[in-house]
């Protein structure tokens, strides 16, 4: 069922009831950088299963999904359309979800952190009122930014998805190496302001959690929605269109049911530009050069770690991802 339409207090913790309070996130900011081993390394270091699978360029492709599946969330797209430059310009939002993301998973602790309480403050200032009833929810009821199940469910498109996008151009996790890369997401909704009793335990919870969503009331596609994610998928506001078989493909990694809400065509040229993608891109993805294939801020943060400053191609490719030169959040605390 949806989340219960109320005005909420700020210090409800629990899933669906409201928003976590700061206090919350300066606790856990501190207990992360205690548990930090290397600083300079952030969070999770080069050895971990974030930097194996966000190093990859192959995450683009499931951009388009993770963008969708959140629009299907009434309240984020109300706060989306009402509180951001989405409909006119669909770049800024990747840009700016790409700079957080990557600044958490690539960035010094210190930047890491710093990111996080960006975004807690940033979502802070996030509220309205919805301006059509949507699935569960009515019209002219609140939404928050900050609140928890909303949250969740972001952070869950952007996990899932990157692992689909990850997968559909290199060799599948094994169930093990699977478990890491969740376990360590966590890490990641913490620092989205979700508390740890919030998520769900293992993969295979979260695989549960992600299905229940679909069919629940919960999720809807509206008129605003379905607006915005014309804009996405026509790439408005950038120069570069949006390829066929890209659009095809996101149509394809939806559920049926959030394709046929969005009214996206899926009949037999688009199926056939699917299978011709899939088909092609493990072999072209796996050929490229690494200067190619890994995202820009991976190779900023290798650089760091060896000593030597982003070159001109790091940051090049920094602002394909993040629309800034390097990761620039000011050291926590500064």
């Amino acid at each position: 069922m949806a989340t219960p339409e109320q005005d909420l207090p700020a210090n409800e913790t629990e899933v669906g009831t409201g928003a976590v309070p700061l206090r919350w996130l300066e606790r856990h900011w501190e207990t992360v950088a205690a548990e930090c081993a290397h600083p300079r390394a952030g969070i999770f270091g080069p050895e971990s299963m974030s930097w194996r699978i966000n190093r990859e360029s192959a995450l683009f492709l499931g951009a388009g999904r993770a963008a969708l599946l959140q629009l299907a969330h009434p309240w984020v797209a109300a706060a989306l359309d009402q509180h951001s430059s989405l409909r006119d310009d669909p770049l800024a939002r990747f840009h700016n979800t790409f700079r957080v993301v990557f600044t958490m998973i690539f960035g010094t602790l210190g930047q890491a952190l710093a990111a996080s309480r960006h975004l807690y403050r940033l979502h802070t200032g996030i509220q309205g009122r919805l301006p059509e009833a949507v699935a569960g929810y009515a019209q002219g009821s609140r939404y928050r930014a900050n609140e928890v199940s909303a949250l969740l469910w972001v952070y869950a498109t952007l996990v899932e998805s990157a692992l689909l996008a990850y997968e559909s151009a290199l060799p599948p996790l094994v169930p093990a190496e699977r478990e890491r890369y969740y376990a360590e997401s966590k890490t990641i909704a913490a620092l989205f302001g979700i508390p740890r009793e919030a998520l769900p335990p293992d993969w295979a919870a979260f695989a549960a959690y992600n299905r229940a969503m679909i069919g629940s009331d919960a999720l809807g596609v509206g008129a605003v929605a379905r607006e915005l994610a014309d804009g996405v998928l026509r790439g408005a506001g950038s120069w570069v269109p949006v390829p066929r078989w890209y659009r095809a493909l996101t149509a394809s990694w939806l559920p049926e049911r959030l394709r046929g809400e969005f009214a996206l065509p899926y009949g037999d040229e688009e199926q056939a530009a699917v299978r011709r993608a899939l088909r092609r891109l493990p072999r072209i993805y796996r050929s490229m050069p690494g200067a190619l294939r890994f995202v820009g801020p991976y190779r900023q943060a290798s650089a760091r770690l060896a000593g030597r400053k982003a070159g001109s191609m790091i940051r090049a490719n920094n602002r394909f991802w993040m629309g800034q030169p390097e990761m620039m959040f000011a050291e926590f605390g500064k």
